[in-house]
């Protein structure tokens, strides 16, 4: 498995329209394209491609005018890592013979000492990104965050890391 820059922009995208839906409650907040863009340092010709595709699948929606933008269009808490990945980047599979999303045969799969190796790895990766949420990658970040600001906060006082 092979995560590309579209597939990262993406879960990192949904990660922030995920701290804008839990912080708005009940009230939907629309983000402006370029609003994302700025925040997570994407293209923005590259994010449109990605919003068209998340959008299409559900993950996200889309308001027209004035207070428009892109909003999250499912609950954070039901959105699983392994459904993002499958969606932008394919299978999560090392090998095609081993997958169960695009499959491609091969002739010496029968005899072949690696394939029961490949389905371990790609069991592995599933077991992992499809028990991570994108809730909880929002509760990650937010640690992450704050254990980044304590550490700034106390490391360089007066010329001098402390």
């Amino acid at each position: 498995m092979k995560i590309s820059f579209k597939g990262d922009y993406a879960i990192k995208t949904l990660v922030y329209l995920s701290i804008i839906y839990m912080e708005s409650g009940d009230k939907e907040r629309y983000v402006r394209l370029s609003e994302i863009t700025a925040s997570q340092d994407i293209p923005e010709s590259f994010l449109e491609q990605i919003m068209l595709v998340l959008k299409n699948a559900g993950y996200v929606k889309t308001h027209r005018g004035k207070n428009g933008g892109y909003a999250l269009g499912r609950n954070p808490n039901s959105i699983r890592l392994g459904e993002i990945i499958r969606l932008i980047d394919g299978t999560t599979a090392p090998i095609g013979c081993v997958s169960c999303t695009a499959y491609k045969y091969c002739d010496f799969e029968k005899k072949c000492a690696l394939k029961p190796v490949w389905e371990e790895v790609r069991n592995a990766v599933n077991s992992i990104v499809d028990n991570i949420t994108i809730k909880s990658l929002v509760v990650k970040q937010a640690e992450l965050e704050r254990e980044t600001k304590g550490e700034l906060s106390l490391a360089y006082k007066g010329g001098f890391y402390i």
